[in-house]
């Protein structure tokens, strides 16, 4: 495989640490397993915003990404070394308790009303709108930014909600399988919607290397990503999983409209906007899937599960609203949204 290949699909590069623990953490990993200092990440529980400490959300990245492809000249024991379990959960803990604060109290419906409550919890959403300033007033470089946001989750589309496959059976299986099918391009290469929005990337002039602008996304960022490790890596949240999908799928075909309009007003072509076209479409779809289908399905095999569902909805919504603040809240500004100790000007692959 060549370097440009590993850069695409292999490991990410370490990125650099943001507080004490996640410079605790790569120093360690740097190295063959072994015990870590006690303790380690125990501050964590004081944390006043644990959506929005870098170290924090640094922290759980650091240690979620060895679930998925792992990180370069990190031996892969590390995935399972009890003592790095043990900052992860020390991590976790503060981090689940903001998310259930910032997503209220969503009510408990019966399984059958489960959807309907779906449909409402997105109607009802009133979060800053990102979709239409990028459609209608966002420069080019504003544009990157907010791609260079995205490739985090992006990069690795539709692999966080694949954890809940082994752990789901019947109707709701089956209508996870045809969401992922679709994200993963039906088996295609080049029609996986990594690999579409890598393009959108390239034709933008970013680095489209897996994980090449950590450095630059804040914590924010990092928990839009993180919040979806966290539900897929928890059997026990396996609802919220779903829930999570749910909201994404519902919220996604319009803005994605707004975004393939935005890059044409900007003189992007097809081949930059394929990615959010593609969407436009297979999301609309997608949405009935998922809230009928596969969370609808799943309350009906698993009623008590009803909560978890609108409770993940819930968090993803306004994790993403936070999202959107920052980005609009520092173009307003005048400023850049990405991390100003690493705003370097993007590099083409």
């Amino acid at each position: 495989m060549s370097a440009a290949a590993d850069r695409r699909f292999g490991p990410a590069p370490l990125p650099a640490p943001r507080g004490p623990v996640s410079a605790a953490l790569l120093a360690a990993l740097r190295q063959a397993p072994h015990d870590l200092p006690a303790g380690l990440g125990a501050g964590f529980a004081s944390v006043v915003d644990p959506i929005g400490d870098e170290d924090l959300q640094l922290t759980l990245f650091l240690c979620y990404e060895l679930h998925y492809r792992g990180w370069q000249e990190v031996d892969e024991a590390w995935e399972w070394q009890p003592a790095l379990l043990a900052v992860r959960a020390r991590a976790e803990r503060p981090f689940e308790v903001a998310l259930r604060q910032v997503a209220g109290a969503p009510p408990a419906p019966l399984p059958g009303a489960v959807p309907a409550a779906l449909v409402e919890l997105v109607a009802a959403d009133d979060g800053p709108a990102l979709a239409g300033a990028l459609q209608r007033r966002a420069g080019l470089d504003q544009f990157r930014e907010f791609v260079v946001h995205r490739s985090v989750y992006h990069l690795r589309e539709a692999d966080p909600h694949s954890w809940a496959l082994p752990r789901l059976g019947g109707p709701a299986k089956a209508a996870l399988v045809e969401i992922q099918m679709d994200e993963y391009g039906n088996g295609r290469l080049d029609r996986m919607h990594a690999e579409l929005f890598r393009t959108t990337m390239a034709s933008l002039g970013l680095d489209t290397g897996y994980g090449a602008h950590l450095d630059r996304v804040p914590a924010v960022t990092l928990a839009t990503n993180n919040l979806m490790s966290l539900f897929g890596l928890h059997r026990r949240l396996r609802g919220a999983l779903l829930g999570h999908l749910a909201a994404f799928e519902m919220t996604s075909s319009l803005p994605n409209r707004r975004y393939g309009n935005g890059l044409r007003r900007l003189g992007l072509d097809e081949t930059a906007t394929r990615f959010y076209d593609e969407h436009v479409e297979a999301d609309a779809v997608h949405e009935q899937i998922a809230a009928y289908d596969l969370c609808g399905g799943l309350v009906r095999a698993e009623p008590a599960l009803a909560g978890d569902v609108l409770f993940g909805a819930a968090a993803a919504l306004a994790v993403d609203r936070r999202f959107a603040a920052h980005l609009l809240d520092a173009w307003a500004a005048g400023r850049s949204s990405l991390r100003a100790s690493a705003v370097t000007e993007p590099v083409a692959a």
